[in-house]
């Protein structure tokens, strides 16, 4: 019974931070094809806070938010056309980005230096998995894809990890502090 509720309360907590995501992704700078929003930060708190397993399925959550219609993604904008046009892949790349950011927290330790190193590591991750997208879809070069994918977006994101990494790492150790978030081995068993 103890795990099965233990089950539930970290499923809240994707739901959670599906949620949050959502919401951060309205908070945007423009830019003329992908713009700058608050959705990288959200998924780095979430595999932070979260961890690798939870994190994903947190991120998985948005994704079929936004898949299913409901306006989740920047500029409220939702469904398979955003999903599969050129920013998809930075969507589809906060699950992966969740998952690798959360294993080297757990492979290693939750501390503001590991954080850093692993929303780093994230960050490159969603940046990859957009420019691939945005190449193939609006057929540009390696070149043009990275000036406008990922080039304009790494002093944002090394911010965004710091962000991250600073406050997951703090509402984390809270969260376990008061019992409300267990360990991943405690969850697992």
């Amino acid at each position: 019974m103890i795990v099965r509720n233990e089950r539930l309360r970290m499923l809240i907590l994707c739901s959670m931070f599906a949620a949050i995501t959502a919401v951060l992704a309205q908070v945007e700078i423009p830019l003329p094809i992908v713009p700058i929003s608050g959705q990288t930060l959200a998924v780095g708190l979430a595999a932070t806070i979260l961890g690798s397993r939870y994190g994903a399925i947190s991120m998985v959550c948005y994704v079929a938010l936004g898949a299913v219609g409901l306006p989740v993604f920047a500029e409220m904008k939702a469904g398979f056309s955003v999903l599969f046009g050129p920013t998809g892949g930075y969507i589809f790349g906060f699950i992966l980005t969740a998952l690798v950011t959360g294993f080297i927290l757990e492979k290693t330790s939750f501390t503001l230096k590991m954080g850093m190193i692993a929303n780093t590591v994230g960050m490159i991750v969603t940046l990859l998995m957009g420019t691939i997208q945005l190449k193939l879809v609006l057929d540009f070069s390696w070149s043009e894809a990275l000036a406008v994918g990922a080039y304009p977006f790494i002093v944002v994101g090394l911010i965004k990890a710091f962000l991250a990494s600073w406050i997951g790492i703090t509402v984390r150790r809270r969260l376990v502090q008061a019992n409300m978030l267990q360990l991943k081995q405690d969850i697992d068993a």
